[in-house]
């Protein structure tokens, strides 16, 4: 199968997957690069800091992963397989949703997909933090980045972007 029909069936899939946003897919994304494309656990997480620090979507970072894979034309295709299908979906669900207005089924739909969607994103985030945290200085790092995001007003990727400078220096030295 070609690589770039691949990436397109990989991250179609993903896509229809996203119930919640892009962070609901990043175990699987993870796990199907792994298999597929033999991007490693610590490349991932590299390519995902990179979408979390860089401005607009943190999920363009699958752009980042069909470059590493395929040059510009994999780039290309990994945004319109990622981003296309869920959009499409979004337009004619969204048409549907207002058509139902106040029914009960809507009520109902909603409900149920609420868990789903935080259970997901849960899952993301436990991913990614099972390879980012490893040591005891990932540990301090982690807890004091998750206290200043929560607790001051610094920007996330200021925190983010010291964090990793000090775990730099820190792994350097220690």
């Amino acid at each position: 199968m070609s690589q770039l029909f691949n990436l397109t069936m990989t991250f179609s899939l993903l896509s229809l997957l996203a119930v919640g946003g892009g962070t609901a897919v990043l175990p699987e994304m993870q796990t199907l690069l792994a298999q597929q494309f033999h991007i490693t656990h610590t490349q991932f997480v590299q390519i995902y800091s990179i979408g979390q620090v860089a401005p607009g979507p943190n999920m363009l970072m699958v752009l980042v992963i069909g470059f590493q894979i395929a040059g510009m034309l994999g780039a290309g295709v990994v945004l319109l397989s990622f981003f296309l299908p869920s959009s499409i979906f979004c337009f004619y669900a969204g048409r549907l949703w207002v058509h139902f207005g106040e029914s009960p089924w809507r009520r109902s739909i909603q409900n149920a997909l609420e868990p789903i969607s935080i259970g997901l994103m849960s899952s993301g985030v436990y991913a990614v933090a099972k390879a980012s945290i490893f040591d005891e200085t990932t540990i301090i790092l982690a807890l004091l980045s998750l206290y200043c995001i929560l607790r001051t007003k610094i920007n996330p990727a200021l925190v983010i972007l010291g964090s990793g400078l000090i775990g730099l220096i820190a792994h350097q030295f220690l």
